[in-house]
């Protein structure tokens, strides 16, 4: 195993997340406090909050917070679910846990750095990139050309990040038929799945087509709750499960009791919570659109399928780099530029950044970005 490099996305937010004025590249949906979520709870579980030892918790999860993952999947149960200290924690204990030296993955580009980065520290690794010049498509016959013998994982996100393509439900499906001919394990990142533009397109959760794939959620981007550090593998493989669940007593062991709980109680209400995100993400877009309108000259556009993440293209002759680092510095307004995203596996485009478009009230923060680009362009 070699050793992970520096996690590209974290040092950036690091020297700026919680300095910058306006935070335009949030990867969450808009959260809420704490009384508001335990405003949604049932009689039940707030007085299981009010009550709660504060002492250690199964290692596979609270049991009830289990059965409501479960229930949000067609043919999951709760003994198919073990929760993680946050989606992170669930990706890399299930690559140490799948690949080791002699193993071979797929990972699509461009992609979450750990996504990439923490399968490459175990084995050999084969990017397959999303086409940017045909809207982000995945092309099934460089995933299956890819493969080798010795493939053991495919790993995909959708709703992407950065680039928020959602693929066809055919497609998944495909694909998920394909991981399973050769007796591979898809590895699906499904964290913004109920953020899709047309709900019509909401993909089937991998655990759901597959007993071999494992399906990863979290409750800190769709619902916007990232405090709670709450995330979970689905996976119908129980003696996998079980691994992960081993592997998993040499990291956090356990999660924190109030946010099982505080977990749960989200879970329950997720389509409230999800429909009040939706409703953001839809009253956002127009303002995005208007905005990238305003600006063509040096921005291509266009919205997320699902997420609430874009990855618009900057066509300023600086250069994406220098264009954001000098909008943080000079105007507080925090974008992603492209370097974030780059690959060691294969092109990614070096023109682009990500801007998020999941919280409340953007207008401040565009309105300081066109401020900063009015200014600049007239030097």
């Amino acid at each position: 195993m070699t050793r992970l490099p520096d996690f590209r996305l974290e040092t950036y937010f690091s020297r700026w997340e919680f300095t910058a004025r306006h935070h335009l590249t949030a990867s969450d949906a808009q959260t809420m406090t704490l009384g508001e979520l335990l405003a949604l709870a049932d009689d039940g579980d707030r007085a299981e909050f009010d009550q709660l030892p504060l002492g250690y918790t199964q290692t596979y999860g609270d049991p009830g917070l289990r059965e409501v993952i479960a229930g949000t999947y067609e043919h999951a149960e709760a003994a198919d679910v073990l929760c993680f200290a946050g989606a992170q924690e669930g990706l890399y204990l299930a690559m140490n846990v799948l690949l080791g030296p002699g193993d071979h993955a797929v990972v699509v580009t461009p992609n979450y750095q750990a996504a990439e980065t923490v399968p490459a520290a175990l084995c050999e690794v084969t990017g397959v990139a999303l086409d940017a010049e045909a809207d982000w498509e995945l092309d099934l016959d460089e995933v299956r050309a890819a493969l080798r013998p010795n493939t053991r994982v495919v790993s995909v996100n959708f709703p992407n990040n950065p680039t928020g393509k959602l693929v066809s439900a055919q497609t998944f499906a495909a694909l998920a038929a394909l991981c399973d001919e050769r007796g591979i394990h898809l590895f699906s990142d499904e964290v913004y799945r109920g953020l899709e533009l047309d709900p019509a397109r909401t993909l089937p959760q991998a655990a759901d087509l597959s007993e071999r794939a494992l399906s990863l959620n979290v409750v800190s981007k769709a619902l916007g709750l990232p405090g709670l550090r709450v995330g979970w593998i689905v996976c119908r493989d129980r003696e996998l499960l079980g691994r992960l669940e081993r592997a998993k007593h040499y990291t956090s062991i356990c999660n924190a009791a109030p946010s099982e709980v505080l977990a749960r109680i989200a879970l329950k209400a997720r389509e409230s919570i999800l429909g009040r995100n939706r409703g953001i993400i839809a009253a956002n877009l127009p303002v995005f659109s208007a905005f990238f309108a305003e600006h063509a000259e040096d921005f291509q556009w266009h919205p997320p399928d699902g997420g609430c993440v874009a990855f618009p293209r900057y066509l300023g002759a600086e250069g994406v780099e220098q264009m954001c680092a000098r909008l943080v510095e000079q105007a507080g307004v925090l974008l992603l530029p492209a370097s974030i995203y780059r690959s060691e596996l294969t092109a990614t485009p070096g023109d682009r950044f990500r801007i998020g478009v999941g919280r409340a009230d953007p207008e401040p923060g565009l309105a300081a970005f066109a401020a900063w680009l009015r200014e600049s362009n007239s030097r």
